[in-house]
């Protein structure tokens, strides 16, 4: 059974992505940030994860998808969850090297409507440009550039990384090789947190 079918999967891009499309002040905030290459502020993510940790689609559980970035929005998080009762299970890294994930990142092509992704080299659509299952058009990101990636990557680096170390201290810290194939970083995913 897939993760997915237990846990609400709460991706914060996804998140910053839908109030960009929604036109919201939080969302034009956000959109003009990510297209510069940009991670959004502290204040910005907590309010929307805590927004959505709180929906009752979370009530099963969440694996959260790009949060948290920075140890003040670990430690925002642990403190909301206290409040509400509950705490992490694991936090996962998944560690690639930057030309690979630069490879990765830019051959992305998604499919708007569903969120079916592919990728022009490794998981190539049946005929360029076009949905396996619709045959309608699908789009690089306008953040899914090199010269964006490579902004995100330095960010990463000097205000993500350290989240790293707050888990491991935590001994919630699972580091995961991604440039394995999909399904062995799935079994590995499953077993660090007990799923059959």
């Amino acid at each position: 059974m897939c993760i997915r079918d237990r846990v609400s999967t709460q991706s914060t891009g996804d998140m910053l992505r839908a109030a960009a499309a929604a036109g919201t002040e939080l969302g034009k905030q956000a959109k003009k940030i990510m297209d510069a290459g940009g991670l959004v502020s502290d204040d910005i993510m907590v309010s929307l994860i805590q927004e959505n940790l709180r929906s009752p689609v979370c009530r099963k559980g969440f694996l959260l998808d790009g949060f948290p970035r920075t140890i003040t929005q670990a430690e925002k998080l642990d403190s909301m969850l206290a409040q509400d009762g509950q705490k992490l299970d694991a936090a996962f890294e998944f560690a690639i090297d930057d030309q690979l994930l630069l490879s990765r990142i830019t051959g992305r092509l998604i499919h708007p409507k569903s969120g079916r992704t592919y990728h022009v080299e490794f998981n190539p659509p049946k005929e360029p440009m076009k949905d396996d299952v619709t045959g309608e058009p699908l789009h690089h990101r306008s953040d899914d550039n090199a010269e964006a990636l490579k902004k995100r990557l330095a960010t990463y680096h000097q205000s993500t990384a350290p989240v790293l170390g707050y888990y491991k201290n935590k001994n919630l810290l699972t580091t995961l090789d991604a440039s394995k194939k999909q399904d062995e970083v799935y079994k590995k995913i499953k077993q660090a947190l007990n799923i059959k």
